[in-house]
């Protein structure tokens, strides 16, 4: 579980992790232009971090009674789908008129779909960055790749908790505890409230279904140590990730002794925030090596409605559940409970 969960962690970061000198290079091309290249190379990951920790929240409409509690091994992954391999890159959105320099493609092309953190450059792409005041000055950048093909979906893992309360409620946390690995460190920590809807009905003891509906919100943060990989000169360097996300979600299932069938309608809303901080010296580049304090901090936004179907199968104390969610990132996930009532 723990390298399923670093892998989690480590999605928003695997720039650097992938191509040491990516960093260094973007910065050559200006800070506006690194920050908005960068914007679009991490946004396929972050989001599918985002779908990827919003699983397995739930097993059943129905919650425990009073005192009832479950205790959950999980196990997620957001499928990563060709779409989100690529973006089109737009040479005229890295050409501002107050710029120093011009930026564009080695072959001259006016856009190119290049990698983004989940995809691969192959064969490689490269940029030429000019000065403005001298044709002399000119600088060669070859763009970052992702993870290529070696990544086919984002993993998140995690232990849950489920504990039934009085008129139909249930609380619910999952927690990763503070992971700390060679440069990498990160933690994770989510709540959740489901409601039943049936159990405030006369009838509820003799409807052969269960209707309820939940609300979680989950948070990951995480840290990466630039200082060896990034390539560039200077101090302090790191990238500093937060991950905030809700999920609303309807709920119904079967209400049988062993074997039952579960599914609903939801909406994931999510945003993901990375800074890049520390003291950055630029070389090799037509720009004056200057020291850059904090060069830039890079967001993407998740909102998406999402369909699920599950099912669960009940053998005492022991539980198993699977189940695959449809969405911008359609998902994956499976949980082994033990639970009391």
């Amino acid at each position: 579980m723990k390298k399923i969960s670093l892998l989690a962690i480590l999605c928003f970061s695997i720039l650097t992790v992938k191509a040491q000198e990516g960093l260094n290079g973007l910065l050559r091309a200006g800070v506006e232009n690194a920050e908005r290249f960068s914007n679009d190379f991490l946004k396929p990951g972050t989001n599918g971090v985002v779908h990827s920790l919003n699983a397995n929240w739930f097993n059943t409409a129905d919650v425990k009674p009073l005192g009832g509690f479950e205790i959950s091994i999980i196990t997620n992954a957001a499928v990563v789908k060709n779409e989100h391999r690529a973006f089109q890159m737009n040479i005229a959105d890295y050409n501002q008129d107050d710029y120093d320099f011009t930026v564009e493609f080695e072959d001259g092309a006016n856009s190119k779909m290049v990698s983004t953190v989940l995809g691969e450059n192959n064969p490689d792409i490269d940029i030429i960055v000019r000065s403005k005041s001298s044709s002399l000055l000119s600088d060669r950048i070859t763009l970052p790749s992702g993870v290529g093909g070696d990544l086919d979906y984002v993993p998140s893992a995690f232990i849950q908790g489920a504990l039934g309360l009085s008129k139909g409620l249930e609380v619910k946390a999952r927690f990763l505890p503070k992971i700390k690995a060679d440069d990498i460190e990160g933690s994770m920590f989510g709540a959740a409230l489901q409601a039943e809807f049936t159990k405030w009905l006369p009838a509820d003891k003799v409807l052969p279904v269960a209707l309820s509906g939940l609300v979680a919100y989950t948070t990951l943060d995480a840290r990466y140590d630039l200082t060896e990989s990034s390539g560039v000169d200077g101090q302090n360097q790191r990238l500093e990730n937060n991950t905030d996300t809700w999920l609303f979600q309807f709920i119904a299932s079967t209400k049988l002794p062993i074997i039952n069938f579960y599914g609903g309608i939801g909406y994931i809303s999510g945003e993901s925030k990375s800074d890049v901080l520390g003291t950055y010296i630029v070389n090799n580049g037509i720009l004056p090596s200057e020291p850059i304090d904090d060069p830039f901090s890079v967001s993407s936004k998740v909102s998406s409605v999402r369909g699920t179907l599950g099912t669960k199968l009940k053998l005492g104390f022991f539980r198993l559940n699977a189940e695959y969610h449809l969405s911008d990132y359609n998902a994956f996930s499976v949980g082994i409970n033990f639970g009391f009532r």
